[in-house]
């Protein structure tokens, strides 16, 4: 019987650790992590073109991880920074922002391997640019004759945003 009291004490104790325990966040550590750093910014590192039979496609490769991409229509291209109108031939066009990502490397060395602004003569995809890369944000350019239809997806090992844009059968190269 001399034993219930050291038990209920240890039950105590038990149950105060337990809701002590509790209150502390599943990711708080008293000690810090080896492998935590800074997340690494994407590089955007090429873009690439092809005409396949009945879509153009658009290939932006990318090392590290794909960020976040939106691909919106508009009126017209303009240089991030300046503002500049881009030089590209076409009537419609698609911007395609990626970020956080950077064409240069932390010495500022460009990374980009791709055309700066170029003409192409497909089916749709009539001109690629690299219009920005500034505060973690790389901007792409495509220019159209015609109202692009486009679908964009991601293809990984390596990463790649991928843009094919419909065209009437028959490819002209």
């Amino acid at each position: 019987m001399h034993h219930r009291p050291r038990l209920a004490a240890a039950a105590a104790g038990i149950l105060l650790a337990a809701g002590i325990g509790a209150t502390i966040p599943a990711d708080a550590s008293t000690t810090p992590s080896r492998t935590a750093g800074p997340p690494t910014t994407a590089l955007v590192t090429n873009a690439r073109w092809g005409g396949h039979p009945t879509f153009d496609r658009l290939v932006v490769d990318v090392r590290g991880g794909m960020p976040p991409v939106t691909v919106k229509p508009v009126t017209v291209l303009r240089y991030d920074g300046s503002g500049h109108r881009v030089p590209l031939p076409g009537k419609y066009f698609l911007e395609i922002k990626l970020s956080p990502a950077a064409a240069h490397d932390a010495s500022g060395r460009s990374v980009y391997h791709g055309p700066r602004l170029t003409k192409i003569n497909l089916p749709a995809l009539k001109g690629v640019a690299l219009t920005g890369d500034f505060e973690g944000v790389v901007t792409l350019g495509a220019a159209f004759d015609t109202k692009p239809h486009y679908k964009t997806f991601t293809l990984h090992s390596p990463e790649r945003l991928v843009l094919d844009i419909a065209h009437p059968v028959g490819c002209r190269r």
